[in-house]
């Protein structure tokens, strides 16, 4: 038997177990895809527009931070503003399915089980890595068919779809190697992510410490975006040059890693990592007393990752707000469509602290479905066993989520504030008008976390998927995108973003509010009353 023996049979297995997650993950970010391609396309009136909005992306070191122009074409319009979003997905989709397939399965004690029957040491490995890659190459077709579909050249369309597909495979390998050095999946992922962050800061410093070129719309990059991943799909130059050599950096990368995880594998004991744990305290401290206590202890390093990415969103955001304010044409048009407004800085903000609401529904998402987690993998039934009930271990849940969601979105007003301030010179009256703004956001959140724990309630099994297609669709329903698509009102009326008052942009009123709060109070009451009467789905 060689350590590659039952290689296929796991494939098979993992295939299985993701017959739904990675499926849902490549047909939502090819929708998202084409989603943004289309509002590119009919959001400029005419190429001068184009030309315009482009060179205002090449020649803001801020905005660079986001995404590198390579001329004034829809197709790489469309890169500038969503090459990030798309990379950063493509890497966490990849980052989860490895540690799901090998950390995870090691902690849970499946790995042991299957590794009593005729399998190699290396084959569960192989496997991950195997499904985590044809995912990716997945993922690449459907992007490139998703912009081709809506009307770009073909080439520059699968460029595209390789070059974030390529982040992807890279972090496969990352993560491949993090689950090796770690205990269990949750610092796996979490190591794999601090690296994730760390590519993001490489190639945006590179991209704000490079340079237009004279005719303001190709930026070339400065020397520490050759050290990322990220800034390796950049330099593809998807629409403009539509180069594939860099994609030959990140198999290498993807393969170096491979290799070091395997050579790692043999020289660790099953189910441990490398790393030694660090011993807990010998009693609990008196905020882990409670369900609460325990449920925020669990999500402090989320949140803290989370708030450090918010603030510096905010602080990017807020910097732009004097080249905002003498924005005309298709820019001014995009602003006061999405942000409800005539004046051009308040359409801004609003459009800006939307962006924001929708990635803390992100955060939300992501901490309310620890409640499935804990019951699928075992923790929930030593809670329950003492005096906690299930109404009670939820709702420790959803106050945590509560506090992170109102925490992140001060964050986010608080950087974009204090940045606006510094370059508009108008003191603190940027935070008072953001701090109103991210409150009234936080009901529509509120809701999209009340459906997920409606959904964990009544539908365990298919929480996790369910959950992120709830809110995949409620954003593009939402008014980021929904009038760009066209869709008619009583469409985009399904999506909790659009009943979120358009503050400063629009008077607050209370009614929008209160129905929000109705809705979601309805839902999280559906939720615990199917968790109180259901069978826990606990693992075998």
């Amino acid at each position: 038997m060689n350590t590659l023996t039952g290689t296929a049979a796991l494939i098979r297995l993992a295939l299985r177990r993701d017959r739904f997650t990675l499926p849902l993950w490549t047909v939502c970010l090819a929708g998202f895809t084409a989603g943004i391609t289309a509002m590119s396309a009919t959001g400029f009136k005419n190429q001068a527009d184009l030309v315009q909005e482009t060179r205002m992306m090449a020649t803001s070191p801020a905005m660079r931070l986001l995404g590198l122009a390579s001329g004034a074409t829809v197709g790489g319009y469309t890169m500038i503003r969503g090459y990030l979003t798309l990379a950063v997905l493509a890497a966490l989709m990849s980052v989860f399915a490895v540690v799901r397939h090998t950390r995870q399965s090691e902690e849970t004690g499946r790995s042991e089980l299957v590794g009593a029957a005729v399998v190699g040491r290396h084959a569960g490995l192989a496997a991950a890595l195997t499904v985590a890659a044809t995912a990716d190459v997945v993922l690449a077709v459907l992007l490139g068919a998703a912009m081709a579909g809506t009307g770009q050249p073909a080439h520059g369309a699968f460029v595209a779809g390789a070059a974030v597909a390529s982040v992807g495979l890279v972090f496969a390998g990352i993560a491949a190697l993090t689950a090796q050095l770690t205990t269990t999946a949750r610092a796996a992922s979490g190591a794999a992510a601090a690296v994730l962050g760390a590519a993001f800061l490489l190639s945006g410093v590179g991209n704000m410490a490079g340079h237009a070129d004279p005719g303001g719309l190709r930026v070339e990059t400065a020397w520490p975006a050759w050290l990322s991943p990220i800034g390796w799909g950049e330099q593809m130059r998807p629409f403009g040059g539509d180069r594939w050599w860099p994609l030959a950096a990140a198999v290498a990368l993807f393969a170096a890693c491979v290799a070091a995880a395997a050579w790692l594998a043999v020289r660790r004991d099953q189910g441990h990592g490398l790393l030694p744990q660090r011993p807990g305290a010998d009693r609990a401290g008196r905020a882990l007393r409670s369900p609460i206590g325990l449920a925020m202890r669990l999500q402090r390093g989320a949140l803290a990752g989370w708030a450090i990415g918010m603030f510096g969103f905010g602080l990017v955001l807020g910097g732009l707000s004097d080249q905002v304010r003498t924005a005309n044409g298709s820019t001014r048009d995009w602003y006061t469509r999405v942000g409800g407004g005539g004046a051009i800085l308040d359409a801004f903000r609003t459009a800006v602290v939307g962006m924001a609401a929708m990635a803390v529904a992100i955060y939300m998402v992501q901490v309310l479905l620890r409640i499935r987690a804990e019951e699928a993998q075992g923790p929930v039934e030593p809670v329950l066993a003492t005096g906690v009930g299930r109404a009670r271990f939820v709702l420790s849940h959803c106050v945590a989520a509560l506090f992170g969601a109102i925490a992140l979105m001060l964050v986010f007003a608080l950087g974009m504030g204090v940045a606006g301030s510094a370059v508009l010179g108008d003191g603190w009256a940027e935070v008072r008008a953001l701090s109103t703004a991210v409150a009234v956001q936080l009901p529509a959140i509120l809701v999209i976390g009340a459906g997920v724990v409606a959904i964990v309630g009544m539908l365990p099994r298919a929480a996790v998927a369910l959950s992120w297609v709830l809110l995949i669709t409620t954003i593009l329903l939402g008014p980021m995108f929904g009038p760009t698509l066209r869709l008619p009102g009583w469409v985009t009326g399904w999506s909790p973003f659009t009943h979120a008052p358009r503050a400063p942009a629009v008077p607050v009123t209370a009614q929008p509010l209160l129905g929000l709060i109705l809705v979601g109070a309805a839902l999280l009451l559906t939720g615990l009353t199917a968790m109180r009467r259901r069978d826990l789905a606990l693992p075998a």
